[in-house]
């Protein structure tokens, strides 16, 4: 089969790979029909985590067709169609049947997914992430295994084009559960620092929701545009506003924001200091959208953390949140949890995540995609590959 394959910082190539095959019962074989590149697909092409391996391949965004099952699968069979959650999760250990599916502690069988050694668990495993999530290879592909075929795997009625669902996978449960953290209710006002794929799931999500007001942060203005137009935001260019709180504590009497959503994550433009540290590897994270969020929020507030976040960061304000009295949530997406509700809303016209799409191009053009999409290039939003 063709898939996307990595070997090392920006070089990434389509190639011919042996087809996956059922190893565990309860595997399924998925013939992809719509794959994505993802925001945190990026952390990898730059070569900024650990433990990716040349070959390996990518992509935890995808959708497709059963092709094959194993003996124990019951849920789904051969031709349903189905999206597949980023998130592998058992079903059954202690951190599933509480439906915190991110935290499976069965599917990562490298088990050693923390960079913190006295971590007792490592995290589950994902799709197409490195082998500190698992090594599983991913959906940037024509063809993938996936793994707990009982768990994962979602079906989609034939009515919706696959647009229209593909980001069930990622993108919008994440948007949707750093709105649901951040108690996005009516009337409130939140702050989303980042206006690439999860910030605009994230002010689409909180839109429907009812927020009043939604300051959306970041220095590309065609993103702060789009959120403007589709979503009703405000939008602040940090390249031309030194401080975005200052500027969002005046819009706020002064109170600061219900609460603030990093969609952003380790790899937000820091300080010199910063900078300097994170090239002798003496840090592995910028703390400067941590400490945006903890200066425009207010006390009592919250701060909501779907960016991806390594290792640690110089400069986090604790003593500010701590007399603030903040509240601050975090970590990956319990995806299983929200797809239900979430392809309600689809049905129901309240959400349309394929409004975010900028380009659509061949699985065999998928390079290229990352190129574009990296660079910022031809206002690039979100690209879907079709193998």
């Amino acid at each position: 089969m063709r898939a996307l394959t990595y070997h090392g910082s920006k070089d990434v190539r389509v190639e011919s790979v042996p087809d996956p095959i059922i190893l565990q019962p309860d595997d399924v074989i998925l013939r992809v029909t719509a794959t994505a590149i993802c925001g945190s697909d990026l952390h990898l092409y730059r070569g900024k985590i650990p433990m990716v391996e040349d070959g390996d391949i990518l992509g935890h965004e995808f959708m497709g067709i059963v092709e094959d099952i194993g003996p124990e699968v019951s849920n789904v069979k051969r031709g349903d169609r189905v999206v597949i959650p980023f998130v592998i999760a058992c079903g059954n250990c202690y951190f599933c049947e509480q439906s915190l599916y991110s935290a499976c502690e069965a599917t990562n069988p490298d088990r050693g997914g923390s960079l913190n050694k006295k971590s007792a668990r490592p995290p589950a495993a994902l799709f197409g992430y490195s082998h500190m999530y698992g090594g599983v290879p991913g959906g940037q592909a024509e063809l993938v295994r996936v793994p707990k075929g009982n768990v994962g795997p979602f079906k989609i009625p034939g009515s919706l084009a696959d647009e229209q669902v593909l980001f069930l996978t990622d993108i919008l449960p994440t948007g949707y559960q750093a709105v649901l953290n951040a108690d996005v209710k009516p009337g409130s006002k939140i702050a989303i620092f980042g206006a690439g794929p999860v910030g605009l799931m994230a002010a689409a999500c909180a839109r429907m929701l009812g927020a009043e007001t939604i300051f959306m942060i970041d220095h590309h203005q065609y993103r702060l545009d789009f959120a403007a137009k589709v979503y009703g935001t405000i939008g602040i260019n940090f390249d031309e506003i030194d401080d975005p709180a200052e500027i969002i504590l005046e819009k706020t009497n002064f109170r600061g924001v219900d609460a603030s959503i990093d969609a952003v994550g380790f790899e937000a433009k820091g300080s010199t200091v910063e900078t300097t540290l994170t090239t002798l590897k003496l840090e592995t994270s910028s703390g400067e959208v941590l400490r945006q969020s903890i200066a425009a929020t207010r006390r009592g507030g919250i701060i909501s953390i779907p960016g991806v976040y390594s290792g640690f960061i110089h400069g986090f304000l604790i003593g500010d949140a701590f007399d603030k009295g903040q509240t601050f949530k975090m970590g990956q997406t319990h995806v299983h949890t929200y797809l239900p509700e979430l392809l309600n809303f689809i049905e129901e016209g309240r959400l349309s995540p394929a409004d975010i799409i900028t380009h659509r191009m061949s699985l065999e053009d998928a390079a290229k995609g990352y190129e574009i999409f990296n660079n910022k290039e031809e206002d690039c939003r979100k690209v879907v590959l079709t193998p």
